[in-house]
This record gives C-alpha cells, structure tokens and sequence, in this order.
C-alpha cells in the first residue's frame, strides 16, 4: 500500500517552545515515519529552522513581518500571525494546484483554539481540521469567584456568534471531511456548525512511560499535589478548602504556580487553619515540578475550564491517582479505572465532594496504587506519540474514504 502524501498547515512547529508548538512538532515527526508531510508553518523563533527539526518532511515557512514581533503582546492577543500564516498558505496553495501537484489529504493542525479560519476551505482538497479545543466557558456558579479573570476571557460568548453566523469559519469546519475535537465536548462548542463527521483525539501526548512501580505508602502523611496557573478556574481554591474539610489532619498539599488566584489562596490557608499542611511553591523548572510529583501520592486537579490538562500527564505518567473533574479535557483523559472524578457544582459543594474523594484514597493504599498503574498503563498504551501517529493516519483513511462515498455520482435507474 502506498504512502499517504499529506499536506499539514501549522502555526508553530518547535521543540524548544513550550504547550501546543511542541505537542504539534512531536505529532507530525512521528506522522512523518507513516506517510510523505509536506509541512506549511511560520519559521521558528527560538529552536534550529524547522527544515532541521523536521528533516523527513518538506518544510515550507514564513518569518511574520517585523512589526508583529516588534508588538509581541498586541500580536498575540490579535493573533495577527495566525491571519498572515492563512493568507501565506492560501497563496502557496494556489500555486502549487495551478502547477498540477496534489496531496491525497491535508491537515490543519493548529492553532487549536476554534475561532480561527483555515485557508483549506477554499481548495477542492479533502482536508481535516484538529484537534481543536477552549472555548469552555466558566461554569455560572464560579463566575462570581472568576473575577479577577483578564478581560479577554471573557469575551467567549463571541465565538458562539461567529459559528452561527461567521461564513468563512463555517466554512472551514463544514466543507472538511472532518473535524477533530481534543474531548467530545467540542461537538457541543461546535453544535451551531453543520460537520460531516467529528472525532474526539487528544492533542497531546507523551516521549515513553517509565516502567517502573510506584509503591503506594502506609505510613506518614498522604501528600496531595496541585499544578496549575494561578487563575481561579484551575480549583486550587477548592482544593484549600477542602483541606478543611479532611478529618485526616496529616494530609499535606503542595502548591506548584504563582498568580494572583495562587495569593489569594495562600491567605485562604491561614484564615481556615489550614496554612500548616499547605505549601505554595510559586513557579518551578520542569526538573523540580518532576521531583515534586516523584515525591507526592495524589495528584490533586479539579481544572472546571480545562480543554486538555498537560500536567495530568506528568502525574499519571509517575503513576500518581488522579482527582479530577467530569468536565472538558480531564473527563476524557482520566478513566474511571485511573482517578476519581467529581461533578462541578458550586464553590460549596465542590471542596465537599474533593474531600470525600481524598479521604477515600488516604484510607485505601491499596486503591491509590492501582489506580497509578492503570493511569501509566492507559498512557503506554494510547497516548506515547507513536500510537497517535498512527490514529491520526487512521483518521486520515476514514476522513478520505467518507470523500470518496460523498463523490461518488448516485445511480440512477431507468425505467
């Protein structure tokens, strides 16, 4: 069987970024071993050219014009690079097609956030878009704790508009073969918008699974670990009041972030009686994040405005249980065979229900280590790059054989 000749646009592909540009250059590297990439991106800022990081595709890039980068906050706020990279691409594109060259497929792979536009809609190219992810909305019983949120995330309400009445970005997602969402909740961000199939696939992955065991301890204090932004929607709050909560007094909790919702917390602590089972470690370098969750028996995460969740990686990939939320990325990522899961509710409810499930597994030893060697076995068997290279090549296959039923002329009898 020949190899797919597959055409990937991406915003960022670098190794030396961080979040989705590295996710992004690790997925197509390994693509890159299963089918022929070319790859259409912005050149890298801060790694080697990308022709050297990727050197079994073809690379094509563009460097953004100077004033973008002399404006590096507005342009990121704006997105204007994601606006120079469509109409780079459109142009290329056309050139190419007018020469006679072709791809069996093309990917739009990032940027993940749904309210950007593809340049793919305007070609007769079967294409997929995704995964694409955000776009949750803070639940209405935390708004009036969320507050203190940068002005911009409040503006969401404006991507429900644009995919019921924006033509081009409609467009985009109903003309693919299909769309790919990081969690199945992205079905209903997008529930305004006519698409010819969705799949759920997680934009994110990991290098390997050490294959080591975790021995769950019987002795001394159960430690919980909590990372994350120092922004309200990540639960650390809830966390800390849970503390409260726990009739186990020697269970500690570590704090890994800094922002503003991280020194509100750490005077919460002090006013519930709690300050001196809690430690905010501010931010760390990922060796010492890595020590941390070594160290720690619980990986503590009720993220409730979480498209993905990285570092719930990091910790099932320690073997750490999980306790988390049934909502956006983390209901999808944690199994019920790898971490306990609670309801988002209220800011009431919430640290109830989080201490309910921590004493749970302060009680039972036996029960956190099983559900860390499940988390780990869930990531070896279905998140290490390898394994999503090939789920992704086998979306490819479904995407262009539902192009070939929807092209093909319907029979027609004669009487």
């Amino acid at each position: 069987m020949s190899r797919l000749k597959v055409l990937i646009v991406a915003e960022v592909l670098d190794d030396h970024e961080i979040g989705e540009a590295v996710m992004a250059i690790k997925l197509v590297r390994e693509i890159c071993e299963l089918a022929d990439v070319t790859v259409l991106a912005l050149e890298c800022n801060k790694g080697p050219p990308l022709a050297r990081q990727l050197p079994r595709a073809e690379v094509v890039t563009w460097r953004e014009p100077p004033v973008y980068r002399k404006h590096e906050r507005l342009a990121a706020m704006l997105k204007t690079s994601t606006l120079f990279l469509v109409g780079q691409v459109e142009k290329w594109i056309r050139a190419q097609l007018a020469a006679g060259r072709t791809w069996d497929i093309a990917h739009q792979l990032t940027p993940s956030a749904p309210r950007y536009y593809t340049a793919l809609r305007k070609f007769d190219l079967p294409y997929i878009v995704g995964p694409v992810g955000g776009a949750l909305e803070t639940p209405e019983a935390f708004k009036r704790e969320s507050s203190s949120e940068a002005w911009f995330t409040k503006l969401r309400f404006i991507d429900q508009l644009r995919f019921k009445y924006d033509p081009w970005l409609r467009a985009g997602y109903s003309r693919a073969e299909m769309v790919i969402g990081v969690a199945p909740y992205v079905r209903d961000v997008l529930r305004a918008v006519p698409l010819k199939n969705f799949k759920a696939f997680l934009g994110i992955g990991v290098d390997n699974v050490a294959d080591v065991s975790r021995e769950a301890r019987t002795t001394g204090p159960v430690r919980l670990l909590h990372i994350g932004r120092g922004v309200r929607t990540k639960g650390l709050r809830d966390v800390v009041r849970a503390m409260a909560l726990l009739r186990h007094k020697d269970v500690t909790l570590t704090s890994i972030g800094q922002g503003v919702e991280t020194d509100f917390c750490k005077q919460l602590a002090v006013d519930i009686g709690v300050a001196d089972r809690v430690s905010f470690l501010g931010q760390l370098p990922h060796p010492r994040i890595a020590e941390q969750v070594a160290a720690s028996d619980v990986f503590v995460f009720p993220s409730f405005r979480e498209s993905m969740g990285i570092v719930l990686f990091e910790a099932m990939s320690s073997g750490l249980p999980i306790i988390t939320v049934r909502k956006g990325g983390p209901d999808w990522i944690v199994s019920e065979d790898c971490g306990l899961k609670i309801d988002v509710t209220d800011p009431v409810t919430m640290p109830r229900d989080l201490a309910a499930a921590i004493t749970r597994l302060v009680d039972d030893p036996d029960l956190r280590r099983r559900l860390g060697e499940a988390a780990k076995h869930k990531l070896r068997t279905e998140q290490v790059w390898s394994v999503k290279a090939r789920g992704i090549c086998a979306l490819y296959e479904e995407a262009l054989a539902g192009a070939r039923v929807a092209r093909q002329p319907a029979d027609v009898s004669v009487v």
